[in-house]
């Protein structure tokens, strides 16, 4: 969801700039900042990022300038000012004080002056303004555009190598329950003579052994996880959280794999495993 975008506009009268930056977020965060002639517009302007840009911490600043200087953007009570002039200045005499402030003071004093509520004539239309908004979002969008197709390969990269760790445990399984089978022999080898030995005892441990410590389920679970994976990134729909969810189920499945294996070989590939899974998870922030 990193995005940015920039636009503006400038003609005679006034100089319209926007910019769009945005972050990582469950949710939309939309931090805006525009001039107060235009307060009345703020739902409009979320409503609209939030239709083109989804989700994400969003910083959205407007800033206009007006180059017709005939109307001031603050008006001035010159009633008020001239009724406090009289005061200090009675205040001042009585006091034996000197006025060389008594200006500073003047306009400084409440209600003195008032900044425009409403849209002074001669503003710029608010229709040029939100022109500008939607070209600035487009760009920020197209910027996230490029990003995720930098991390669709990046996504195929680390799949390529959770498949290819899948496809080591495979391998290594038989050698896995021929190693667990040898080793209970030996144990039994140990304490029984051979003449003695209970074949129906020795089977009954090795599927004991082998159903406490099958991870035929778990693959099987963990290719599927895998397919779907991939099949979700190829969508055009947000799917971010549906990836998200996807990783948690990937991992949990590897992390069974590698408490049930009991086997050193399998348990260094669900490491590697368990990295690439890492990367992954921490990328599918990126994605709406």
């Amino acid at each position: 969801m990193t995005g940015y975008g920039i636009a503006d506009f400038e003609n005679d009268q006034s100089r319209i700039q926007v910019e769009v930056k945005t972050l990582n977020s469950k949710f939309l965060d939309l931090s805006l900042k525009f001039p107060k002639q235009y307060a009345e517009r703020e739902l409009e302007v979320r409503k609209l990022v939030s239709e083109k840009l989804v989700r994400g911490k969003v910083s959205l600043i407007i800033e206009v300038t007006e180059k017709d200087y005939d109307q001031l953007p603050v008006s001035i009570n010159q009633g008020l000012f001239q009724a406090y002039v009289r005061e200090f200045k009675e205040l001042a005499g009585q006091s034996g004080l000197n006025t060389d402030d008594l200006f500073r003071l003047v306009l400084q004093s409440p209600n003195v002056l008032s900044n425009h509520t409403e849209t002074p004539k001669g503003v710029t239309d608010w229709n040029l303004v939100l022109s500008v908004v939607e070209r600035a979002l487009q760009h920020c969008d197209e910027f996230r555009l490029q990003e995720g197709a930098s991390l669709f390969g990046k996504f195929e990269e680390n799949m390529e190598v959770l498949k290819e760790g899948l496809e080591k445990i495979r391998i290594e399984e038989p050698i896995r329950k021929s190693r667990i089978k040898d080793k209970i022999r030996n144990h039994f080898s140990e304490w029984l003579d051979e003449s003695s030995f209970d074949q129906n005892r020795f089977e009954q441990e090795l599927i004991y052994y082998f159903e406490k410590l099958d991870i035929t389920e778990e693959i099987v679970r963990l290719e599927t996880h895998l397919k779907y994976f991939t099949k979700v990134i190829q969508s055009e729909e947000a799917q971010g959280k549906k990836l998200g969810f996807i990783g948690q189920e990937i991992g949990r499945e590897i992390n069974t794999i590698g408490s049930k294996a009991n086997d050193v070989a399998i348990q260094q590939t669900v490491i590697q495993m368990k990295d690439e899974l890492e990367k992954i998870k921490e990328q599918v922030l990126n994605i709406l």
